[in-house]
């Protein structure tokens, strides 16, 4: 399946170590798109290993996160407004 995941962080007293560990986590999972959004390809099982990694994190109260999924990448479509960063990503055509 394809996802796009999104996240926002409340930067309290440890908002930092918890933004730092959700992007680590992220990171190894999908690709980088730009500041808290990833995308890509991922199996329904390191889809659920990714969710129990970041449950560790995600304080339920404070922080949020968003995860879109897709059967086919070709059902999206990617448009950059302002500054095109499509040479350093190319998952949606």
């Amino acid at each position: 399946m394809y996802v796009i995941l999104v996240y926002d962080i409340k930067m309290d007293g440890d908002g930092s170590k918890v933004l730092r560990r959700v992007f680590k986590t992220c990171k190894k999972y999908l690709s980088h798109v730009q500041k808290s959004v990833f995308e890509g390809e991922i199996t329904p099982a390191k889809l659920a290993a990714l969710k129990k990694e970041l449950k560790k994190w995600i304080r339920e109260d404070k922080d949020s996160l968003i995860v879109f999924r897709s059967s086919n990448k070709k059902w999206l479509k990617k448009e950059f407004w302002g500054m095109d960063e499509s040479e350093k990503i190319s998952n949606f055509f």
